[in-house]
């Protein structure tokens, strides 16, 4: 008989190409009916072991479970989904048992971990730039210093020069190189134009003006919208004409420049501008400065000279009746016009009437005009309002237009507080400001800034500027939570009249208490004097 052909399929097992071959053959094991999975991944066919194109070897398929699973890692590590043969091929190597029928294990293959080393400067290295820079910074500061009448005007022409006049010499220069070495005519005649462009520049920058340049805007305190003007007069002061003359006037955020027209000696020009108003802060107008330069801007040379004035923007207020609140009979107090009869300050002897206080009947005084006769005393009181205002804007309806109505009423109440004549203290935001007129006041108000603030902070800032106030007004959004507006008006003493001025365009305007607090709701700054009419307050 012909002893059959081995199958080119057939399978052997992995023991037997990675270890010894064995002294004595063995008959080939039985190869079961239907092969498990463990059988399927412990065996290798030998047509596997032929060389293979790149594309067909069985480690860059993608059914392969090693493979599957380092994808899948990388999937997730990326945020992508997993497929779902590598979630199959993950859950097959994981529930394939360690040994089965003596049978060699195949190991899923686990992506590498690198880590990269933290690049670090050796401390050592740190120190000693530390320390050469303090000793250099020592020794060149005096240094700096004693040479400053050499390198400041040096350093003051440089900056003349824009950047487009450094770019206009760097290529003169770099022609006139080229031109040079390699005898280009044309390069030499771009290099003469480009230095000749830039000394005629410089030249025309060279110069002192002698000029008499005032400015002033009137008035210097404008309520929003309202207009404000500005002027700006220029004299010549020289012995000759002088030619046209750029001056530009910084005015808020935006520069004023005004072109002025030859003048002869002694002759004056005078300019006049306007000042936005729009929005309630202060408007810094100035310095006034002349610019001396060409046409095509290579050079530019400035001077200063005029000063910074400030125009003061009011917030919008409302007229309000005396406030009529805040009253508090106080010995130490202020002497009022009020007629009093039980206080410290002495008026007059009256006669007396029914219901008076015995007490105050002065014996001596009765005795020689043979008539009853009483002390009559001039009321003493204490009126101190203090005001803080929430300028958050989170915690309001609207938000910054909604915080400059909470400004507009605090400045409005504060304002009749000192028509009054009661002692005032405001914070607003970053503005402290306590016993001062009425237009020094709306000054704080028109530098006060809009964002965050600590309410607890500023009411007990106020509390501090203010430790005899009679009442307490807190101006607020509708967010603020009612607990954080009772425990920083909780600050002030117990007979002070506290009140939460709530901003809130979309509620009903009206009064109420709670938990020993008055609140009043506004939704626009008329409905201030509404709900003060009520006697709120009182």
């Amino acid at each position: 008989m012909t002893k059959p052909v081995e199958s080119e399929e057939s399978t052997v097992r992995r023991s037997d190409l990675s270890g010894p071959p064995p002294s004595t053959p063995q008959a080939p094991p039985r190869q079961p009916l239907h092969p498990d999975p463990v059988d399927a991944e412990s065996t290798i066919s030998r047509s596997s072991l032929k060389v293979r194109p790149a594309q067909d070897q069985p480690s860059r398929r993608r059914s392969n479970g090693a493979t599957a699973s380092g994808g899948s890692r990388w999937r997730s590590v990326l945020g992508l989904g997993s497929r779902a043969e590598d979630t199959q091929a993950i859950r097959r190597n994981d529930t394939q048992p360690a040994a089965v029928s003596g049978k060699s294990t195949r190991r899923r293959a686990e992506l590498p971990t690198i880590t990269l080393p933290r690049v670090q400067i050796p401390t050592a290295l740190t120190e000693t730039g530390a320390r050469i820079l303090d000793l250099t910074g020592d020794r060149i500061k005096p240094l700096a210093e004693r040479s400053e009448p050499v390198w400041r005007p040096v350093t003051r022409g440089l900056a003349w020069v824009s950047p487009l006049g450094w770019t206009v010499l760097a290529l003169g220069l770099v022609a006139w190189f080229l031109a040079s070495r390699y005898e280009w005519t044309e390069l030499a005649m771009i290099a003469v134009a480009c230095l000749v462009l830039f000394l005629a520049c410089v030249a025309l920058a060279v110069g002192h003006a002698k000029v008499e340049i005032r400015t002033d805007v009137d008035p210097t305190r404008v309520v929003v919208g309202e207009p404000a003007t500005g002027r700006i007069e220029v004299r010549n002061l020289s012995g000759r004409g002088m030619l046209p003359l750029l001056v530009e006037l910084p005015v808020g955020r935006s520069a004023a420049r005004f072109t002025l027209p030859s003048l002869a000696s002694g002759k004056t020009h005078e300019e006049l501008f306007v000042v936005p108003t729009e929005r309630r802060g202060v408007i810094k107008v100035g310095p006034a400065t002349t610019v001396h330069g060409d046409p095509l801007g290579l050079v530019r040379r400035t001077m200063e000279w005029t000063e910074q004035t400030e125009l003061f923007v009011h917030p919008e207020t409302t007229s309000l009746e005396s406030l009529g609140a805040g009253l508090l009979r106080d010995l130490e107090g202020e002497v009022t016009p009020d007629l009093s009869m039980s206080d410290l300050a002495f008026h007059a002897l009256r006669e007396y009437q029914p219901g008076d206080d015995r007490r105050y009947i002065h014996w001596r005084s009765s005795a020689k005009h043979g008539r009853l006769l009483v002390r009559q005393f001039l009321d003493t009181r204490r009126s101190h309002l203090a005001v803080v205002v929430d300028t958050t804007p989170e915690v309001y309806t609207g938000e910054d237009a909604a915080v400059e109505l909470a400004i507009s009423c605090a400045a409005s109440l504060a304002v009749r507080s000192i028509l009054d004549e009661q002692d005032t203290t405001v914070v607003c935001h970053d503005q402290q400001i306590s016993r001062s007129t009425a237009p020094i006041t709306l000054d704080a108000f028109a530098r006060a800034e809009v964002g965050p603030v600590d309410v607890f902070g500023s009411t007990g800032d106020a509390a501090a500027l203010a430790p005899d106030a009679s009442i307490a007004i807190l101006v607020t959004g509708s967010h603020r939570p009612f607990i954080q507006v009772q425990r920083a008006l909780a600050q002030f003493e117990v007979e002070v009249i506290k009140v939460a001025l709530v901003i809130d365009p979309d509620a009903q305007v009206g009064v109420r208490s709670a938990a020993g607090l008055t609140i009043l709701t506004v939704r626009e700054l008329a409905d201030l004097r509404r709900v003060l009419f009520s006697g709120a307050l009182v």
